[in-house]
């Protein structure tokens, strides 16, 4: 093999213990700096939950508690402000429709989240430092860079959606920068909840995933929806009468449920669990209830966004301007303004979704709502951060002090987002907020591509490597959701009319699918298709050198 490609050690080679290869990936903690620190280099891994024993159980509860948090935590990426507007915007344009697609995403969601919390469980490292590891330092440098850019533009609907919040609940009287000030300053003191305990951080974001399900779950018997049309949406895949706007919103439901950093965010969470990687048994069972958990949890937070959809089909379906106005009108509302006198159909944001539900059903609608977006926007941001933290220390091999990096990661993403509050009205994001879901949109290779391709090396993941069943199986899925996408990038241009614009795009598509045909090589050598491999970094031959691993060695 030239010297460029890393070297190869046959499987004989590879010391084994309790029936799993100890190699590098299963046997050494995540890399080290080299340079000493001044002080001691604090993780959100301080702290490691222990495991009960439960010798010959099949299935044990206390276990299952005990595993119990890193999925919840992930299950806030598919409750955060952008799926909450993708959710009210489907039922108020399509009704019904559309919930065997957001019933089809959250499976897909959690497929993917498996090979996430499995690549933690089985080498110890999350997907960031594998990336760091496995690609060579060009790549490596251009995936950051556009993982930090999906994680900037999630974090910004994050905190605006908290602003929004802050506004209706202020009655205006909060603007949008002071609300985004707000949001910055809370989350810096929620996020050293876990110097108190890493069960009581995990508890808090199960009270704000209750307060959400409460409040959504207040709007939805409010309305009283027709059970037998939500269950037909949800079971029938079909749209009857759908056009190119129902088409563009389903387009948008994958788009904002399957989210590029969470799958980063996953893959660390879970090594906050003390597992033995040495033992194939615990191994084992670790990945077992891991994926429990996380279909429990997504099972909660897809209830949670079917009452939002569920609202809006019931009650805003077919509605057009003339007719919310008229309401408001007649209820004495400040925001009539904002649906002009015409017969178009109405269009909603999570800032127009609450005018709406407070000019029909009353004030106490209005505010319930507004509480509940501000769960949504505070614990997502906060799980926002900590994927920022993942990510730049992963990547980067940082160790600098807890506070230098919160401050880092939180200002990366906050300044456009306070830039945006100033010189942004309230009543106008959406045009913002589209452009978002284009940024993640464009970024969902960066993270589904890599999990793929190191999922399925044995040379990283031992025995727990996917199966042939895994490997076409989450080909065939990670194509359909980036094809789905790219759909949607595609709409969203052609739409902006401008021919500066379309050679701008023509120009940084070129670059684009050249780093994602690149990635797309590595995990085919990674799927098996030895004839493209010629100096890959990635092998699927058994225990794997990385170049550099006397670096990060301790």
């Amino acid at each position: 093999i030239p010297s460029v490609c890393p070297a190869v050690l046959s499987s004989e080679d590879s010391p084994q213990e309790n029936g799993v290869h100890t190699n590098q990936y299963s046997s050494i903690s995540p890399p080290a700096s080299p340079v000493a620190q001044d002080e001691p280099f604090s993780t959100y891994f301080e702290e490691r939950v222990p495991i009960p024993d439960s010798e010959n159980q099949l299935f044990s509860f206390r276990k299952l508690w005990a595993f119990t948090g890193p999925g919840f935590l992930m299950s806030i990426a598919y409750l955060d402000p952008g799926n909450i507007e993708s959710d009210l915007q489907s039922g108020a344009a399509a009704g019904f429709k559309l919930l065997w697609v957001l019933l089809v995403s959250t499976i897909i969601g959690l497929l993917l989240q498996r090979l996430a919390a499995r690549l933690g469980v089985v080498t110890g490292m999350h997907l960031a430092e594998v990336c760091n590891r496995q690609y060579s330092t060009v790549p490596r440098i251009i995936l950051w860079l556009m993982v930090e850019l999906a994680i900037i533009g999630s974090d910004m609907q994050e905190v605006i959606g908290c602003a929004i919040a802050l506004n209706l609940l202020s009655v205006g009287r909060i603007p949008l920068w002071g609300g985004v000030l707000i949001t910055i300053t809370d989350t810096f003191v929620f996020l050293f909840l876990d110097k108190y305990g890493l069960r009581k951080l995990e508890a808090f974001f199960g009270f704000l995933i209750t307060i959400m399900a409460l409040s959504f779950g207040y709007e939805y018997v409010l309305v009283k929806p027709d059970q037998g049309e939500l269950l037909k949406g949800m079971f029938v895949p079909y749209c009857a009468g759908c056009g190119p706007v129902q088409l563009e919103q389903a387009v948008g439901i994958v788009g904002a449920v399957i989210m590029p950093h969470n799958i980063y965010l996953h893959s660390a969470l879970v090594k906050s669990r003390e597992v033995d990687r040495k033992n194939k048994k615990e191994v084992k069972e670790a990945n077992k209830y891991f994926f429990i958990e996380s279909a429990i949890a997504l099972f909660v937070s897809f209830l949670i966004n079917v009452f939002v959809v569920a609202v809006f089909a019931q009650a805003f379906y077919s509605k057009s301007n003339m007719d919310v106005n008229a309401m408001c009108n007649k209820t004495g509302s400040p925001h009539t303004d904002l649906f002009p006198l015409n017969n178009n159909t109405l269009e909603v944001d999570i800032y127009k979704g609450g005018i709406v539900l407070g000019c029909f059903f009353g004030p106490a609608a209005l505010y319930i709502w507004a509480i509940g977006i501000l769960a949504a926007g505070q614990s997502s941001t906060m799980t926002g951060t900590y994927s920022g933290q993942f990510v730049m220390e992963g990547f980067l091999n940082l160790r600098w002090s807890r506070f230098a990096r919160v401050l880092l990661t939180r200002s990366i993403a906050i300044t456009p987002t306070l830039l945006v509050a100033i010189f942004q009205d309230v009543h106008h994001l959406t045009g913002m907020n589209d452009f978002l879901n284009v940024l993640q949109s464009l970024q969902l290779p960066f993270a589904l591509i890599p999990i793929l391709t190191f999922t399925s090396l044995k040379s990283i993941m031992n025995d727990f490597a996917n199966g042939l069943g895994w490997k076409i199986s989450g080909g065939i899925l990670i194509l359909g959701v980036c094809a789905i996408n790219i759909y949607f990038v595609i709409v969203y241009v052609t739409a902006l009319n401008s021919v500066v614009l379309y050679v701008l795009a023509a120009l940084l598509s070129v670059a684009y699918l050249a780093f994602v045909a690149y990635l797309a090589w590595h995990c085919l050598v990674a799927l098996g298709v030895s004839c493209l491999d010629c100096c890959s970094r990635v092998s699927n031959r058994p225990a794997v050198l990385i170049e550099e691993q006397s670096e990060y060695d301790s």
